[in-house]
């Protein structure tokens, strides 16, 4: 007998894996988490039946929402990731020497602990001296502080369930009072292509834009996401992503990534004219 991961990305589009095995099964709380392994992606993360991240193209998503921020400023010492269960975004922070402090807030414990068990390609750095681990509602904690950190990344799933508050103009206007006063915000942000995604991503642009004077948008391809072309959003208080890109600096850090380089850093905030259409029509 044949088992296929197939998930809906639309009434009309669904999107199937082969799997060889289910690892875990598990209701938590606040959601389904399934682990299965199959051979074209390895080991998968879902949620509530929504992919969330596999062992082959992570890489992609988790390269493109941390290396982009830190090489506009590799001064970057203070980092808050707001969600990020699977440990993926703080494995990358973690090679900066630099960075002092990495504060991961995620609202699901049992998603933590699913990925340390079945996930270690991701989760491999959750235990490094520099990571603090909370496990309460991102939207509350950032409200308590103030000029905290240098970097936020919103390592979010999609806006509905317990993701939902992470979208909001109040969750991203927290944000910017948590930053310092050169501080950056990384979110993902949806994907343009179908229809549901495009207003989700639509609206945050609009609040995260309200609120930061550098508002910028920037792309990558990563295989198992909806239509494949997914966002990311890219906001701050001074510094601009392709003007302040510190090229020199980073390279000079030897950090080897198999997708991100510095070249590919100022392409990927060259949007398709569908893309720029989108966006400019909320203006």
């Amino acid at each position: 007998m044949e088992l296929w991961y197939t998930e809906e990305h639309t009434p009309a589009v669904r999107f199937s894996i082969k799997v060889r095995e289910q690892l875990l099964c598990k209701k938590s709380p606040f959601q389904q988490i399934d682990i299965f392994d199959s051979a074209e992606f390895g080991k998968f993360l879902t949620l509530d039946g929504l992919m969330m991240v596999t062992e082959y193209d992570e890489f992609i998503y988790h390269d493109m929402i941390v290396h982009v921020p830190m090489a506009t400023n590799p001064s970057i010492k203070r980092v808050l990731v707001i969600g990020g269960g699977d440990g993926g975004t703080v494995r990358e922070l973690t090679r900066y020497d630099g960075i002092e402090r990495i504060d991961m807030v995620d609202i699901d414990e049992m998603v933590v602990d699913a990925c340390r068990e079945h996930m270690q390609i991701t989760s491999c750095k959750l235990g490094d001296k520099r990571v603090n681990l909370y496990f309460e509602d991102g939207l509350k904690f950032v409200r308590r502080y103030e000029s905290a950190y240098d970097l936020i990344i919103v390592d979010s799933t999609d806006p509905f369930g317990p993701g939902e508050g992470l979208f909001t103009r109040e969750f991203y206007g927290n944000c910017f009072n948590a930053l310092s006063p050169d501080g950056i915000l990384v979110n993902q942000h949806e994907n343009p292509y179908y229809e549901s995604y495009s207003t989700a991503m639509k609206r945050a642009h609009r609040r995260i834009r309200e609120l930061f004077p550098v508002c910028r948008v920037y792309q990558a391809h990563i295989p198992t996401y909806p239509s494949g072309h997914w966002l990311f959003g890219f906001a701050s208080k001074k510094h601009d992503p392709i003007r302040d890109l510190d090229a020199p600096a980073w390279n000079g850090l030897g950090i080897e990534t198999r997708y991100y380089n510095t070249d590919l850093h100022v392409g990927a905030f060259m949007l398709p004219n569908y893309v720029k259409k989108a966006l400019e029509r909320d203006d």
